[in-house]
């Protein structure tokens, strides 16, 4: 078996390692890991995130009526991972931790994305 791959019709040829995808000579790896300084023009872009611990269904009669200290019972239950969004879109699951005297959440998996 030779170390190159031909395409008879065109004549070109691609060495293993480009038909594996790696870059030709001159030319960047973007598969590569970036460092945090590739990046730098992103550093200030807002972003919303949201930690859902539950989802409650009820009337707007009902909610008009929630007071301090009133109990919610929400679609979980406790010590159930909680669902992390970044602008709306699901990409981690996590839970709740406390860390001096306030609440945080530890990112416990990651949700790949399909695109």
């Amino acid at each position: 078996m030779s170390d190159t791959n031909e395409v008879q019709e065109t004549g070109f040829q691609l060495t293993d390692m480009e038909a594996q995808g790696a870059p030709r000579e001159g030319e960047r790896d973007y598969t590569q890991a970036r460092s945090a300084a590739d990046l730098e023009a992103v550093f200030d872009v807002p972003v919303q995130i949201s930690a859902v611990l539950g989802h409650s269904r009820m009337h707007v009669s009902e909610l008009l009526r929630l007071a301090p200290g009133t109990v919610l019972k929400l679609d979980r239950k406790v010590g159930e991972a909680i669902d992390i969004y970044v602008n709306d879109r699901l990409v981690a699951r996590g839970e709740v931790v406390l860390v001096e005297d306030k609440l945080g959440v530890t990112m416990t998996e990651i949700i790949k994305s399909d695109r």
